[in-house]
């Protein structure tokens, strides 16, 4: 009898832990808690083993991932490289709350630009395309809530790496202008 219990529990505790982190992620935080019941009756929870590929650069991106437990680094491949040459070039590293992936949920057959590969047992939730799509047919105000965050998101990823960009043009030029002479060369 307390082996059913214990699952009863089990699943409970899962089952809020999803709920949790759903409400917590920026996407998320304005819904009701009947939107959010909704959404996380629709999202797609998935474990990775350390050094599973969630997804390659290239590969068509279908939605967002949403780390419950573990954590995801996020690599480039450097086409460049010479053939003998380390290709992958390390970005980041992406705990627990953390979410990747988001631009494939606005952009038609965009390409992933980057790897995201488990470097822990990992669980995930994915969010896709279709999901947003049906929460915008069956709950249009749910929607419009997801979609507004979603590009507050993707409106402040934006700034900060075009002020990344600024900085490292600024830096390069500098690098490349001789220093001022002083006054006794």
């Amino acid at each position: 009898m307390n082996i059913l219990w214990d699952n009863i529990f089990r699943k409970a505790k899962k089952e809020n832990d999803i709920r949790t982190v759903l409400k917590e992620n920026a996407l998320f935080h304005d819904l009701s808690d009947r939107e959010l019941s909704f959404v996380q009756d629709i999202v797609h929870v998935r474990r990775y083993h350390s050094g599973e590929a969630v997804f390659r650069q290239g590969e068509v991106g279908v939605g967002m991932y949403i780390i419950v437990k573990g954590r995801v680094e996020i690599y480039v491949t450097d086409p460049t490289a010479a053939e003998d040459a380390f290709r992958d070039i390390y970005i980041t590293q992406l705990l627990e709350g953390d979410f990747f992936g988001e631009l494939s949920l606005v952009e038609e057959n965009g390409r992933r630009t980057a790897s995201a590969v488990a470097r822990d047992e990992t669980t995930l939730i994915g969010f896709f395309k279709p999901d947003l799509m049906e929460i915008l047919e069956r709950s249009p105000s749910a929607g419009v809530k997801i979609i507004f965050r979603l590009a507050e998101v993707l409106g402040r990823r934006l700034k900060e790496t075009t002020d990344k960009v600024s900085d490292l043009r600024k830096t390069l030029k500098e690098m490349r202008e001789p220093p001022p002479m002083t006054p006794y060369e």
